[in-house]
């Protein structure tokens, strides 16, 4: 056989179908696109709703309200699907903020996790490299949550525009969850039965990269505030009184003490919330709220020996214990195999956001600002992130709850600057604007595509139920928070009477 021709010939065609993929700006594989899944992704690709949502997204940044305060955000999030023909279900699971938001019907039932609640003390101006509040003290999205209930807002609109065209069944169920960043609202939603007919749900995130992973991850926490409750007497005759105040110091150099003898994978933290209002009175009250963090497995354990020093701390200052209120209490994120992995594929499809030579401008002289290499915006996809061998450590979330009781994953979507630090002034600077816009519309296309498989491919659905059903056996659902425990609806009440009108005042002015 004569190769040399045989080769040339094969050159030559190779080169006229790499011409070909280059002037379609498209390969084979995105041709085998299934027509559900194409309208949601070009749906989502219309200028006109990126520039809806990236506006949505940016009034939600500007809200900048705190857990369980969210009025503003909640309401705006709502209204948007329920104009597009959702129904919604508003002031659920005795929160005034959280709603589920439903279209479509039988099954599957799909469930999109969204969030909307802003940090303390962040505020800090858009685009702006350097640190510069908007109001001094006041909150700001320090975690991007205005781009996540955007982002699931989005894709669960571009999902109703498939179910409508094609007439597939199942349903969509858009979860508002309040108070993400005290992760308090999963456990009583769940408790309220919220998720009781949910067969698969998909959680999102912000940040700098683009993808998802699988396992065990982050930290089950106690959130609880200890008050005392001593007796008031004048500092000149302080032998009359009974510090409530010195029950909370002694409490805390006892936790102090305690971390020697916790394994090395703990965390606890905590802030004095009351102590008194003159020194030359006796506090008769006095509160700390405390952070306990531990695997399932230890967070009991744990929390019970920081309620021994709690207990030590009264006895020592002949003060009572008057309440141990809990905050929250979740697990662990148990995140579902077979769901990261259908993630990734439409992650890998969607593809990074290309980022214009402004907003990698920005994203290095933001990462110079904070000494992190000058590399600008990430530009590749993620990985399918495997578990880590050592199954904790991180922050905690609400979202571990969820992933116990329906087949869960993560999808992390790009928008953030890499080196930005979370719940800090410099993710404040990029969860709004251009760079905002795009990584939440890319989430949104891989979230919609997603939700179209688990709609169309009974198998991949029964890939992640499989796995569940087997986890659940040796990792039952347990809820960690008591049966009492109310929403803390006052919490941040204070905080937000102080900085909604000037935030309010500002959005105005601009």
């Amino acid at each position: 056989m004569n190769w040399k021709p045989l080769s040339k010939a094969l050159l030559a065609g190779l080169v006229v179908l790499a011409f070909a993929a280059v002037s379609f700006g498209q390969t084979p594989a995105k041709s085998k696109i299934p027509k559900e899944k194409k309208l949601v992704l070009d749906w989502l690709g219309q200028p006109q709703v990126v520039d809806k949502f990236g506006k949505i997204s940016d009034s939600i940044w500007s809200f900048a309200e705190l857990g369980l305060q969210e009025f503003r955000s909640s309401t705006l999030w709502a209204d948007t699907l329920e104009e597009a023909g959702f129904k919604v279900e508003r002031g659920l699971a005795g929160m005034p903020t959280c709603f589920v938001a439903t279209y479509g019907s039988g099954k599957p039932v799909i469930g999109l996790l969204g969030e909307f609640d802003a940090l303390p003390m962040l505020s800090q101006k858009a685009r702006v490299p350097v640190k510069d509040p908007i109001v001094d003290g006041a909150p700001g999205h320090g975690c991007g949550h205005n781009t996540m209930c955007t982002a699931a807002a989005a894709a669960a609109l571009a999902v109703k525009e498939a179910i409508d065209k094609y007439g597939l069944k199942g349903t969509i169920k858009v979860f508002g969850s309040p108070a993400e960043e005290i992760v308090a609202s999963r456990p009583h939603m769940i408790r309220a039965g919220l998720f009781n007919d949910v067969d698969a749900v998909i959680d999102n995130h912000s940040g700098s990269g683009f993808g998802t992973g699988y396992g065990r991850s982050g930290n089950a926490l106690f959130s609880v505030v200890f008050s005392f409750r001593g007796k008031t007497a004048h500092g000149a005759n302080a032998w009359a009184g009974r510090s409530a105040l010195d029950a909370v110091e002694i409490m805390n150099v006892a936790t102090n003490f305690l971390r020697e003898h916790l394994d090395p994978a703990y965390r606890m933290h905590y802030v004095i919330l009351q102590g008194g209002e003159a020194p030359n009175v006796v506090p008769d009250k006095a509160s700390v709220w405390y952070y306990v963090r531990n695997s399932d497995e230890k967070v009991e354990a744990m929390y019970e020996r920081v309620v021994n020093c709690a207990k030590a701390g009264a006895l020592a200052s002949g003060t009572e214990l008057a309440s141990t209120r809990f905050i929250a209490a979740v697990h662990q994120s148990h995140s579902n195999k077979a769901a990261a992995e259908l993630f990734q594929k439409n992650i890998e499809l969607v593809g990074m956001p290309t980022w214009t030579e402004e907003e990698q401008a920005f994203a290095k002289a933001l990462q110079k600002e904070l000494k992190a290499p000058e590399e600008g915006m990430s530009t590749k996809v993620g990985n399918l992130r495997e578990p880590s061998p050592v199954s904790i450590g991180g922050g905690s979330s609400d979202v571990g709850d969820v992933t116990l009781v329906a087949p869960t994953a993560t999808i992390r979507f790009p928008g953030q600057v890499p080196g930005s630090i979370g719940h800090h002034w410099s993710s404040v600077a990029c969860n709004y604007g251009s760079t905002a816009w795009k990584g939440l519309n890319a989430g949104a296309k891989a979230i919609a595509a997603s939700t179209i498989d688990l709609l169309t491919k009974p198998e991949e659905l029964k890939k992640l139920w499989t796995e569940f059903e087997e986890y659940v056996k040796k990792n039952p659902y347990k809820p960690f928070l008591p049966a009492d425990a109310k929403p803390p609806l006052d919490l941040n009440e204070e905080l937000m009477k102080k900085y909604r009108p000037l935030l309010e005042k500002m959005i105005i002015d601009r």
